[in-house]
């Protein structure tokens, strides 16, 4: 039985049809990501499945008792509480069962209570342990650090989190709470690559359904089985983003053929109804038409295919520029005034029609590396040369190139004063900005509508070297591979931020990679793909790899000395770590067996009572131990994530 089903769903608001005849059903252990461009009305059709909306027609049935979690574009949640407190609430049984515990606890010092303070810690400590009892805390620290918040932010009120720290607190309460169902709308939106990348093996060994809208092409990738794109009809395809891409190619070549073929039939039998409907064949051409007529009347003809509207955009060079394009020497990059540069960079050479993208997480500098490299801020030290002819095109990751209050024509008039009116106008329409839409003001816009305009600005600047800072942020999937496209064929050279991990696997020819820890960029010379390839293979022969150091004292080689704790661990240390972590958990294994073994005793204690209590209190002592293992476990997979 399908978990969520719903049957000819229609939405419209007030004379404007969103979508009408839409029926689909939910499946156990889903994977299922919906598509369609800006307005198409995927949001509002999730809103449906959850009880959020309304249908003007049609019928939505949920499977009984299923629990559905639902992540909303941008969260607003309002709690009093702390970061750490607005997790713990998923586990409010749990930690009530905690506080029951501890109360049969102090009931066993009672003689003439302990027989059934015990008998009822025993069947209470068993449930509490199949529920996660001992482990809650841990996943509560795994899920908030693979979602990119630190340590210090735990105990943060929720009241202070920006927007987006709010929307990854929400998708931190959902996870936990394990739904039967989860429906995403962008969860990616607020994560940085690291995340994202956690995000996606958290999913993939998740055994509940999930349904996500998401502009994340990579992250359909990884995550997706199923594609529903909605046109605003809903049309499926098996398998994930790139299998869809193909198979809509392969659709609409089908359809087109079969549109191709049946106007050809259709004119090939009106040319004969016209040459004969007055000839000896008349008889024969009225039939025919009779035929024709009940077919049109019926629908039974395809109708033509349609593509989604899709923006036109032409980069152009004004002039080739120097083999040359970027050099570096002894860079490092930051603000004088914060007393210690973000990070320090190898010589960095770029040459022409080449493509660098830059990754990190949030906050590590790639956008000040940018403004760096344009002179609008000075390196913290050391060079920065440019190359000979080059005309620089600026993508701000923030569009602070765009007058908020301008109109789009006055935009465009900015830079392309000799543009008439109607040229404007028709150039606009290219970016999908038609009608009055043309005259509205850059602060009425949404990020998609405002990503447009700035490529609509860049595309009139003939640069040779393009600098984008998140070029695909907003934009949904029709535009965004148009935009992949179109810097793919571009003839110059391209510096690029971007969390798109799609669009980087496409264009990039080197990676240079910012990491805060360390305070350095490192460069790789390759595809993401093949980033991603070296470093798994580097992963696997640092665990395999005997280090240097073998000898040391034990002393140094616990890899979590107070000293080691503030920096990122060697490969020693990790190896060391990783090593302490598999005795902990055969230790953890040991004290459970035994914690077993005398749960069974106490279900059935011996008559007299001063064994019982010693009984009891051999359990609490196997059970404060493996607390105390299961602490130390989650600090060392703490610092090995950090590292």
């Amino acid at each position: 039985m399908s978990l969520i089903t719903a049957t000819n769903l229609a939405k419209s608001f007030g004379p404007d049809d969103i979508f009408e005849g839409i029926s689909l059903s939910i499946p156990h252990q889903a994977r299922i990501a919906i598509v369609g461009a800006n307005g198409v009305g995927k949001t509002t059709l999730i809103r449906i499945l959850v009880g959020r909306d309304f249908p003007n027609r049609g019928v939505v049935q949920h499977a009984k008792d299923i629990t559905i979690g639902y992540l909303p574009q941008e969260a607003t949640l309002i709690t009093e509480g702390t970061l750490w407190a607005h997790c713990l609430d998923v586990f409010s049984d749990i930690l009530q069962m905690q506080a029951d515990l501890e109360a049969c606890m102090d009931e066993m010092s009672n003689p003439e209570r302990a027989e059934e303070a015990l008998s009822r810690y025993g069947s209470l400590e068993q449930a509490f342990e199949q529920q996660g009892g001992y482990t809650y805390e841990v996943r509560i620290k795994q899920t908030l650090s693979g979602l990119g918040f630190d340590e210090k932010d735990y105990h943060r009120p929720v009241t202070q989190l920006s927007g987006g720290e709010r929307t990854r607190a929400l998708l931190a309460k959902l996870l936990l709470e394990d739904p039967d169902v989860m429906i995403l709308d962008e969860p990616t939106n607020h994560l940085d690559i690291q995340a994202v990348e956690w995000l996606e093996a958290y999913l993939k060994d998740w055994a509940g359904a999930l349904v996500v809208v998401s502009h994340d092409r990579y992250f359909l990738d990884q995550v997706a089985r199923t594609i529903w794109e909605m046109t605003p009809a809903l049309e499926v395809y098996s398998g994930n983003y790139s299998a869809y891409l193909t198979q809509r190619e392969e659709r609409y070549t089908r359809r087109l053929a079969e549109y191709e073929a049946q106007t050809a039939f259709i004119e090939k039998e009106q040319e004969f109804i016209r040459r004969n409907i007055a000839g000896q064949k008349t008889n024969q051409a009225k039939g025919r038409r009779r035929r024709l007529e009940r077919l049109l009347e019926d629908a039974r003809l395809a109708p033509p295919p349609s593509e989604p509207r899709r923006m036109h955009i032409n980069l152009n060079t004004g002039g080739r520029s120097g083999d040359l394009v970027l050099r570096t020497h002894n860079l490092q990059v930051g603000y004088h005034d914060e007393g210690k540069p973000l990070f320090g960079c190898p010589d960095l050479v770029l040459l022409r029609q080449e493509c660098a993208a830059i990754i990190g997480p949030n906050g590590a500098g790639k956008t000040t590396f940018l403004k760096t490299i344009l002179e609008k801020i000075p390196p913290y030290s050391g060079k920065v040369q440019l190359g000979a002819s080059l005309e620089i095109g600026y993508f701000a990751q923030a569009h602070e190139g765009l007058n908020p209050d301008y109109t789009l024509m006055k935009e465009i008039d900015s830079v392309a004063p000799n543009m008439l009116p109607a040229e404007i106008r028709h150039y606009l329409a290219k970016f999908l900005f038609t009608g009055d839409e043309v005259f509205k003001k850059v602060s009425t816009l949404s990020g998609g509508e405002r990503g447009r305009l700035a490529l609509a600005k860049l595309s009139l600047t003939d640069a040779n070297l393009l600098l984008l800072d998140e070029p695909t942020n907003h934009l949904d999937l029709p535009t965004q591979e148009v935009l992949e496209s179109v810097l793919s064929n571009f003839p110059g050279t391209i510096l690029l931020v971007s969390h798109d991990r799609y669009l980087i696997d496409s264009l990039a020819s080197q990676i240079w990679e910012v990491d805060p820890q360390g305070q350095t960029l490192q460069v790789f010379k390759g595809s993401y793909t093949q980033y991603k390839a070296y470093q798994l293979k580097l992963q696997e022969a640092r665990i395999k790899k005997p280090t240097e150091g073998e000898n040391r004292p034990e002393s140094m080689r616990s890899g979590l000395t107070q000293a080691s704790q503030s920096k990122p661990l060697s490969n020693y240390q990790r190896r060391k770590a990783k090593e302490r972590l598999i005795s902990i958990e055969q230790e953890i294994h040991t004290l459970e067996q035994e914690q077993a073994k005398l749960a069974k005793e106490l279900e059935n204690p011996p008559g007299e009572g001063g064994a019982v209590l010693v009984l009891g209190e051999h359990y609490v002592d196997v059970q404060n131990q493996i607390e105390k293992l299961l602490s130390e476990w989650a600090e060392i997979d703490e610092k090995l994530n950090q590292s």
